[in-house]
């Protein structure tokens, strides 16, 4: 559906979700996974990491840091304080460096080394939230999940696809919304068209090719 077709036309919520996806996908066909790794445990610790940061600066520092250590065993025999003067430019280095050992630590004496594949066990690792845990089911173990920051719940509600105040809210309506065996790649592609072209600041929703066809105006049936 082009702009012209979304003006003064009364779509179903349904029509108007299966565009969207129709749209990021046509967009992003491909979802490489951002931030760079080799395993499940450094992806989880990439994803850790990435709180209040950047990808791409995540990036710059995980390969000085698994040059140290890139596996559980390692890592914890690295003190707190040398993990921390190499993950300060990520932000939050004190919190996220002792999480790192905390958790690197509890992986060797509860899961016998390796990442769980489970949302109880991962949510109960020192520094992992929901969030981080539903990116490393999805992108470590491929299980649908939708892990849903602040971006995402912003898109979604400029989308009009949720009313949520929360992202808690916002994750149960994208995935009552969107089928389950897209949840993965749907996740990323809005990550991407959000950087691209429906940014936090400096956004002109008459030309993102989205919002621009459906922003919270659009009718509905």
């Amino acid at each position: 559906m082009n702009e012209q077709q979304g003006i003064g036309k009364r779509i179903s919520k349904q029509e108007k979700v299966q565009d969207i996806e129709r749209i990021l996908e046509g967009f992003y066909p491909e979802t490489p996974i951002p931030l760079d790794h080799t395993d499940s445990y450094t992806l989880l610790i990439a994803v850790l990491l990435s709180a209040q940061c950047t990808d791409a600066r995540v990036n710059k520092i995980t390969p000085l840091l698994f040059a140290r250590a890139d596996n559980p065993y390692d890592m914890a025999q690295v003190p707190v304080d040398e993990i921390r003067q190499i993950i300060r430019p990520c932000g939050l280095s004190p919190r996220k460096s002792k999480a790192i050992s905390e958790l690197s630590k509890i992986l060797l004496q509860e899961h016998e080394g390796k990442v769980p594949a489970n949302f109880k066990d991962l949510e109960a690792l020192p520094g992992v939230g929901h969030k981080t845990a539903s990116v490393v089911m999805a992108q470590a173990f491929g299980v649908p999940a939708f892990p849903v920051d602040t971006h995402i719940h912003r898109l979604a509600y400029r989308w009009g696809l949720t009313t949520g105040k929360n992202v808690d809210q916002t994750e149960k309506d994208l995935k009552r919304l969107f089928p389950k065996e897209n949840w993965n790649k749907l996740h990323l592609r809005i990550i991407f068209f959000g950087r691209e072209y429906c940014p936090a600041r400096g956004h002109d929703p008459k030309v993102c090719p989205i919002c621009s066809i459906y922003g919270r105006k659009t009718l509905f049936k």
